[in-house]
């Protein structure tokens, strides 16, 4: 299974009496996740799910992906990918879909860098997830504890 973490891109700054769950996406936030997703389109990605976490931005975020890549079924929503999520969470959400070839997550910092690290099978491992990066990380087989294999890393400045 292709696993795609995408990190939400620039957002609002925090302000008193708005719950972070409702910050939006600026404009450059946009210009960025939409370079990033067109890359990934060219690189051949083509999620069969898609599912965010439940936040303004990763929506956004989610929402941009689904467009650059054609995606026409419903994005969905889940707790398990707020910023204070678990990877173990975040997994077996993953294994609840396990018959999908390609999942995108769009979610963000600091539980995306801490799902590379586990995927990866390396929990120590050190993932800088710049907002409206985008990894690939390949497992095979849903295990209780996954094995993946990162593929590639794709970061804003990249996408141009």
């Amino acid at each position: 299974m292709e696993l795609y973490l995408f990190r939400h891109g620039i957002a609002d700054d925090r302000s008193l009496g708005r719950p972070d769950s409702s910050r939006q996406l600026t404009d450059e936030g946009r210009k960025k996740t939409a370079s990033v997703a067109k890359m990934a389109r060219r690189a051949g990605v083509n999620p069969s799910l898609i599912i965010s976490s439940p936040y303004d931005r990763a929506v956004q975020t989610a929402e941009a992906a689904a467009q650059e890549f054609g995606y026409k079924n419903e994005i969905l929503q889940t707790r398990t990918l707020v910023p204070e999520g678990s990877p173990q969470a975040v997994w077996n959400e993953i294994r609840n879909h396990s018959g999908e070839p390609a999942i995108l997550l769009a979610g963000h910092e600091p539980l995306l860098s801490q799902l590379a690290a586990y995927l990866l099978s390396t929990p120590s491992l050190q993932v800088e997830m710049k907002k409206s990066a985008l990894v690939r990380i390949d497992v095979d087989g849903m295990r209780a504890a996954p094995q993946g294999v990162l593929r590639w890393m794709i970061v804003p400045a990249l996408a141009g």
